[in-house]
This record gives C-alpha cells, structure tokens and sequence, in this order.
C-alpha cells in the first residue's frame, strides 16, 4: 500500500497552491514524485525547476538522460521509475538488447562514444568506484566540466526520484 499522501487543492497552502497550479500547467497533472515534494513547496519548486532543466534543456542528449535515469533505478530497485523509463528508453531509441544489458547490470553496447562516457562515468559514480585521474580525464574531455555537473545533478536528482518512490511505496501502475 502507498504511503503518499495525496493533498487535494483545496487543503493546499497558499505556497503549495502556486507550486501545483505551475506542474499541472506544465505537465497536466502531479507526478509521483512532486506528490512527495509538494509537503515542502520550496523543495517542490527547486526540483521542478531542475527536473525541467536536466529533461528538456540539459547538453546531454534524451539517451544519455535515460541511461542515466535506468542506472538509478536498477541500483535503487526503484521498479516504478525503472518501469517508466524502459518505455521512455525505448521511446528515445535505446534498443532492447542495451535496455536488457542495463537491467542484468551489463556494461550495453553504445555506438556512440559520447553515450559510452556519460555511460561508463554514471555507471562509475552511482557504484561508488573511485575515478582515477586519467579516467577522469578522460570523461572530461569527451563530455566536458558542463556534461559533468549535469550527470552529478541528474543522477542526484533522479536518486531523490527513486528513494522517494520506494519509500513511499508507490506500487507499479499495471501494463
């Protein structure tokens, strides 16, 4: 059973008024996520803001965002996000067979190098592998300092995300 607590309009503080009349704006209705982060609208607001950012605008590409995002969940074993994202993944191109390998916690098959690093670096972090020197280097000059900040706040923001999820027990929505 899930322990969110839904806070219909009308019990909403003026503050979390604002913040929920901008997402359901923005995306139709209150995803999972925000239904947690709502209770501090200011959290709420910070991590809309940065959500918004990593999805949309961030320089790493919508492929490089679902790895990332799949990473989280599978370490996290966040099945509710995980189920999400493999339809996203899929949905931005990612194929079955590297979808399968990041679920079994296989290293997948990336064509395209960029993919590669942000992959192998994200793969790194949420493992807790320390980076040598020239790894690091390496990553920077394939993904640059502003590839790095984002992967670091993606795979921050998305940890947020998972941890949410499990801990409030938010089953996974029938196929």
């Amino acid at each position: 059973m899930s322990r969110l607590l839904d806070l219909p309009p009308e019990v909403l503080t003026p503050e979390q008024t604002t913040i929920f009349d901008r997402l359901v704006a923005g995306r139709g209705r209150i995803l999972g996520p925000y239904k947690i982060w709502i209770h501090s609208p200011a959290v709420a607001s910070a991590m809309e803001q940065l959500g918004t950012f990593l999805n949309k605008r961030s320089s790493l590409s919508s492929r490089e965002v679902e790895l990332c995002i799949l990473l989280i969940a599978r370490h996290w074993q966040a099945d509710y996000v995980m189920q999400a994202h493999i339809k996203e993944g899929k949905r931005v191109g990612l194929s079955d067979e590297v979808l399968r390998d990041l679920m079994a916690a296989h290293e997948p098959t990336l064509a395209n190098q960029h993919e590669r690093y942000v992959y192998r670096f994200s793969s790194a972090l949420v493992s807790g592998v320390k980076i040598p020197e020239a790894e690091f280097d390496g990553v920077a000059a394939a993904i640059g300092r502003e590839g790095i900040a984002e992967v670091l706040a993606l795979l921050g923001y998305y940890t947020s995300v998972a941890l949410g999820m499990k801990v409030h027990e938010v089953p996974v929505p029938l196929k």
